[in-house]
């Protein structure tokens, strides 16, 4: 899901993804919202920006990425952060699964930042 993440804010940032228009908090109906539909292990991910009020609200619609995940069986959605504390501080995790993400980072339950 980091990997999804990553390739997402890439090419955000760098204006190759097409882009939609939100019909929430968009009052110049403008189409800025990016989109990424990718592959990783026989699972589907689409990839945007949240576009929520809470993530406007906190400054963090251009942070947070919320991911669809769906293979034959289901479907799952995720929202990757930017963890403001703890010993992931600074690194994108994907909230709720950050022991998972601390041993993406190579943290043991014994080392410390």
């Amino acid at each position: 899901m980091l990997d999804v993440d990553r390739e997402y804010r890439e090419k955000a940032a760098a204006g190759v993804l097409k882009k939609i228009t939100p019909r929430r908090f968009n009052s110049a109906r403008e189409a800025w919202l990016p989109v990424l539909h990718t592959t990783r292990h026989q699972r589907h991910y689409t990839a945007l920006f949240s576009n929520t009020a809470h993530a406007h609200e906190l400054g963090k619609s251009r942070d947070w990425v919320v991911l669809f995940c769906d293979n034959d069986e289901a479907e799952h959605r995720f929202t990757v952060i930017t963890s403001e504390f703890g010993r992931l501080q600074g690194q994108r995790i994907v909230a709720g699964r950050e022991a998972e993400c601390e041993g993406y980072y190579g943290l043991s339950a014994t080392s410390s930042r």
